[in-house]
Formats: structure tokens, C-alpha cells, sequence
């Protein structure tokens, strides 16, 4: 698949077929991810992949914080239901995937690693899109970092970045509209 049009299929998924992913493909978008740029080339990235029982605790993880959130069973909107099923099974997805940084006590350092992990974690995500794989951004499990933390045991010194379920998709979503298509609001020319 062209670049571009990596760029542009890319979609945030949310429900996921059930089949493996083969560990030679994900090998491969991870071998593309750390070609990303880095800030003083530290690569700073690590990645943790997640499959079987401990994916399911992640997933668990973000749909009780997802819950605590949500009115009770009964007063919930459809779509708030229909996100907390997609938290609690992460869509259903076979794979994870969390981005991880160190942590770094220098503010300046710090911004620079977060973003070099970033620009990994997007290559991770176009790859993915490459090799007919879905895959969602998220924050949101952070907002249970500790039980995440215990969950896939990761040390102090590493800062989570980003999650992301990984799978062949069940959807297919419309694109959004982009914001500005004309780059007339969100981007200043400066002596053209």
C-alpha cells in the first residue's frame, strides 16, 4: 500500500474479527514503527504486545474504569453501552499494543522522548493499516494506569504512552471530515 493512501484508509477501529494476527506480521509493522524519528535519535520507544489473558485483564481494566464513568445499568444511552461493551473487549480485538517511554525527570527531555514515542506509535499504526490491519489510538485505559501498570508489570521508570487494539477489522468506518480542509485556519504561511 502507497503511503498516502496508508495515510488516508487509516480509520480508528472498534470491532475487531476474532483471527490471530501471525507473529512474522507483527514482527514486520514493528520493525517499520522504529523507524520513526527521535529526538537526538535516543529511540526512546519500547513496546509491550499483548495477546491471551492478559489482553482480556487490559480490556477488563479499561471497561471498569469505562463503567465507573458511565451512569448505572438501566440509565445508560445506547451509545454509552455500546462504547463500554467495546472497552470491556476492546472491540474484540486479538492484540495490544502499549507504547512505553522512560521516564525523565528534565521536562524538556521528557516532551522530546513523549514525542518520538508518539511519532513511532504512528508509524506502528500506518504499518498496521499496510498490512490490512485496524488498530484505535487510545488514551483512555490511562485513566486506570496503576491496575495497567500491575496488569502487564511495568516498572517506575517507564512512562505509558499509548494503547492500541490490533486486528484484522469487522468494520469499515466513514471517514471523518477533516477539520480545515483548505488549511486556511489551522496553518500560518510565514514568507510565501
Amino acid at each position: 500500500m502507497e503511503l498516502y493512501e496508508a495515510m488516508e484508509k487509516r480509520r480508528s477501529i472498534r470491532k475487531f474479527k476474532p483471527d490471530p494476527v501471525p507473529r512474522e506480521t507483527l514482527t514486520r509493522i514493528l520493525q517499520k514503527a522504529i523507524w520513526a524519528p527521535s529526538g537526538n535519535n535516543l529511540q526512546p520507544w519500547e513496546f509491550i504486545v499483548v495477546t491471551g489473558v492478559k489482553k482480556e485483564e487490559l480490556a477488563m481494566s479499561y471497561g471498569r474504569i469505562t463503567e465507573f464513568g458511565f451512569p448505572p445499568a438501566g440509565k445508560r444511552t445506547e451509545a454509552q453501552e455500546k462504547f463500554l461493551e467495546w472497552a470491556k473487549t476492546l472491540g474484540g480485538a486479538p492484540v495490544a499494543v502499549v507504547a512505553l517511554s522512560p521516564v525523565h525527570g528534565d521536562p524538556l527531555t521528557r516532551k522530546m522522548n513523549l514525542e518520538s514515542v508518539a511519532a513511532a506509535f504512528t508509524y506502528l499504526l500506518l504499518a498496521a493499516t499496510a498490512e490490512g490491519l485496524g488498530t484505535c489510538w487510545m488514551t483512555g485505559p490511562l485513566r486506570n494506569e496503576k491496575e495497567v501498570r500491575r496488569i502487564l508489570e511495568i516498572p517506575d521508570d517507564k512512562e505509558i504512552v499509548a494503547i492500541t487494539p490490533l486486528g484484522y477489522p469487522d468494520e469499515e468506518p466513514v471517514p471523518p471530515p477533516r477539520k480545515d480542509p483548505e488549511l486556511k485556519e489551522k496553518v500560518q504561511w510565514i514568507g510565501f
